[in-house]
């Protein structure tokens, strides 16, 4: 699912979260994919809030560090939307043919979409399956023209051509689907934790059933981290993920780190747990097997522990390199760190490969 800007060979995956942007390009090694170049950038705090760019300057500034950083010379970029000016929708209408679909699309969308059509740029799959009673599944994706504006002006001003805009949480699945082995009949939700965003794909029979965003992620640590200890954003993220502050700083307090952590643990599950019994009430004859975690809010220090505590379900956080064979010319101990982050960027870099 993904608005096309024209066909290209070579595209870099390009995740511009609210906290930094990573870029990811891959090859192909033989039978194999291979993770061969990644860059991260970090951004300045509130250079993105709650998907509006504030700071377009800093945005396409980091992106050239991600890009330069990596020694990326490939010009197209796919990169992916997701938020409260994105929807997606999961609906059923008469079957007909792709083209006749095409047709009446924007008619159809109008009852679904909480936008004025005229101000969103449409995109349909027809969902694989046999048609019930002459009904047929398709998933719905609009996305607002001037998000869309937003992400095509500062790639273009980073010197780059975007060529592809996805949607986040389909971006994940597609990370998922290239290193994991699923049953058809399993039911898996993906759960991806930004910054300020946590994306929510669960995916049924092989495809997508239920897709949300929350406007929660895990900038809400480091600022809670920051309020009960009186610390910097970056000594905050540094306890967030269970790393330690610098030497003087002699007067942390690891209990109220505990309780911070704990109380915004707390909130950001009890989100993501109604979404899940949400999607359980209105599809009782589909029971989610395990959650995947990924984004950089998914290495939160106990995090995954206490996911598994409150959904009773399997919790793992996800290996986007499970199959994807990074360089060698690339730092094992780097990527172990940001692998969790990379899921967007990696399945970006791979729509290449699937198209």
């Amino acid at each position: 699912m993904l608005f096309s800007f024209g066909k290209t060979k070579s595209i870099v995956g390009l995740d511009i979260g609210s906290s930094s942007v990573k870029a990811v390009e891959c090859a192909v090694r033989g039978k194999g994919v291979e993770l061969s170049k990644v860059g991260i950038a970090q951004l300045p705090a509130e250079a993105i809030v709650q998907g509006a760019f504030l700071n377009s300057g800093a945005i396409t500034e980091a992106i050239q560090e991600a890009i330069e950083s990596a020694d990326i010379k490939v010009k197209n970029v796919a990169t992916a939307v997701s938020g409260h000016s994105v929807i997606v929708k999961k609906i059923s209408l008469p079957t007909m043919t792709r083209e006749e679909l095409e047709e009446s699309i924007r008619w159809e969308a109008e009852q679904y979409i909480p936008f004025d059509i005229n101000e969103v740029n449409l995109d349909f799959q027809i969902l694989e399956g046999a048609d019930l009673e002459g009904q047929m599944d398709v998933l719905l994706v609009a996305a607002k023209k001037d998000l869309i504006d937003d992400y095509v002006h500062v790639i273009s001003d980073a010197g780059l051509t975007p060529s592809v805009i996805d949607v986040a949480a389909f971006a994940v699945e597609n990370a998922f689907d290239a290193n994991y082995d699923s049953d058809p009949e399993e039911v898996v939700a993906l759960v991806n934790i930004g910054s300020q965003v946590v994306n929510i794909n669960i995916i049924a029979g092989g495809s997508p059933a239920f897709t949300r965003d929350i406007s929660t992620g895990g900038s809400v640590y480091t600022e809670e981290i920051q309020k009960a200890l009186s610390v910097s954003w970056e000594e905050a993220e540094r306890m967030k993920i269970g790393g330690v502050g610098p030497e003087n700083s002699q007067d942390v307090v690891p209990q109220e780190v505990e309780d911070a952590m704990r109380n915004v643990t707390d909130t950001v599950l009890g989100e993501i747990s109604r979404s899940l019994d949400f999607f359980s009430a209105t599809a009782a004859e589909s029971r989610i097997s395990r959650v995947i975690l990924s984004g950089g809010g998914s290495k939160v220090s106990g995090l995954e522990a206490a996911f598994q505590g409150k959904t009773n379900l399997p919790v793992e956080r996800i290996n986007p390199l499970a199959r994807v064979a990074p360089s060698s010319r690339l730092d094992a101990e780097f990527l172990e760190d940001a692998g969790p982050s990379l899921a967007v960027s990696l399945g970006l870099a791979l729509r290449r490969m699937d198209d």
